[in-house]
This record gives structure tokens, sequence and C-alpha cells, in this order.
């Protein structure tokens, strides 16, 4: 980030970064949570996870707060408009990571709860280490401002949409098999909804890391090279 002669509003602008990242490590801890709930067959993880989000919603209303008080106060323009922009979508989209992670945890519970585990739900892990590893390059792509390496989570969206579509197909003829494994089916199905969805929430993280470090909006572009 840029020296200022202002050194309050540097402070100020390091701050919104140092809680930016603390919730980012704390979206983190909650996915792992929620997946070690779900290998584990722990219900008191899961749970953990769950309390978790009282903590992130306080998270989210402090970094609102902080980045009105810059804007109104310190009228930034440049980069650190940019900055100051980006907070306000990526701390929305790190908020909804720990809505999902609930979530996860919260279906995770009531397959504890129906019995044994149904083996179409073996590629549930997979699938969410990929979306947490976006999730880890988009925050590290953050720390140190690097476009390029942001570029490459938006790359990684691909073979997690592939889990995605492989798993609902799985789930649909697991359904399809007996009428008793609807209601667990459509649980590991939204389970794996809720991973496709934080990975397309780290994708916006790293779009608004490109943002920042470019001045280039790359939402609408696709990630994959045109064709000749």
């Amino acid at each position: 980030m840029p020296a200022h002669t202002d050194h309050q509003f540097e402070a100020e602008l390091q701050e919104l970064k140092d809680r930016l990242l603390a919730m980012g490590g704390r979206c983190e801890k909650m996915m792992h949570g929620a997946i070690r709930a779900f290998e584990e067959q722990d219900e008191a993880v899961a749970r953990e996870v769950m309390k978790a989000d009282k903590e992130m919603n306080a998270d989210e209303l402090a970094i609102d707060d902080l980045v009105i008080r810059i804007l109104a106060l310190r009228n930034p323009f440049g980069r650190d408009l940019r900055f100051a922009m980006m907070a306000t979508k990526v701390v929305t989209d790190l908020e909804r990571i720990g809505d999902e992670a609930v979530n996860f945890a919260e279906r995770v519970i009531e397959l504890i709860q129906d019995g044994p585990m149904p083996d179409v739900a073996r590629a549930l892990p997979e699938m969410a280490r990929l979306a947490n590893r976006m999730l880890q390059d988009a925050l590290d792509s953050f720390v140190s401002e690097d476009a390029k390496k942001a570029m490459t989570v938006r790359a990684q969206d691909d073979p997690v949409d592939d889990h995605y579509g492989e798993i609902l197909r799985e789930v649909e003829r697991y359904m399809e098999a007996d009428p008793k494994n609807v209601r667990p089916g459509m649980r590991i199905a939204s389970c794996a909804k809720y991973l496709e969805r934080i990975a397309d929430h780290a994708t916006n993280i790293a779009e608004m890391v490109v943002f920042l470090a470019r001045g280039e909006d790359v939402r609408h572009r696709s990630a994959r090279p045109s064709s000749p």
C-alpha cells in the first residue's frame, strides 16, 4: 500500500486491510471446521462453525463502519478510492462465504442424524479442498496485491464446477435408486451447491484484487483463453 504524508489516513487504510484479512482468516477456519465435521462425523465441530457466524457478522459491521468513515472524512481518490470500493465488495463476499460454511455445517448435522454417510458424498471433501484453495489464493493475492496470482484463482473455478456437476449426477442416480435416498441426496446436493458458491465468492475477491492492482474490471470476462 502506498505511503501517505497523513499518517492517520495511512493507519486507517492499514487497519482496513488488517480487518479484511482477519475476516478472511475466520472464513478459512470456518471452512476447515465444516469439512472436518463432515469427514469426522462430528456434530460438535459443526456447531462450532455455526457459532462463529456471529463473529463474522460483527466483522462485517465493523469494516463497513470503517469504510464509511474513510470515505466521509478522507475523500480518497485514485488507488485509495479503489481500495475502499474493493473493501465494500470483499467484505460482502467474505460474509457470504461464512454463511455458506454455516449452511454446510447444518447439512452435515442433518446427514449425521440421518444415519451412515452415503457413499455418494465421498466427492465432497475434494471439492471443499479446491474451493478452500481458491479462497486461500484469493486472500494471498490480496496481501501481495498480485493481479497475476488473482487471475489464476479465476481459472481454478472450472474444476470446482466440474466436481459440482459430477456430484449432482451421482446424487441424481442415488435418489432414483430408492425413494429413501431422496432426503440425504438433497442434503448432499445442497452441500455441493454451498461449495460451488464459496468458489464463486473467492473468484469475486480475486477479481477485486485485479481491480485494485491494475484499475481493471475483469468481472464479466471469461477466465478461459479465447479460441483463435
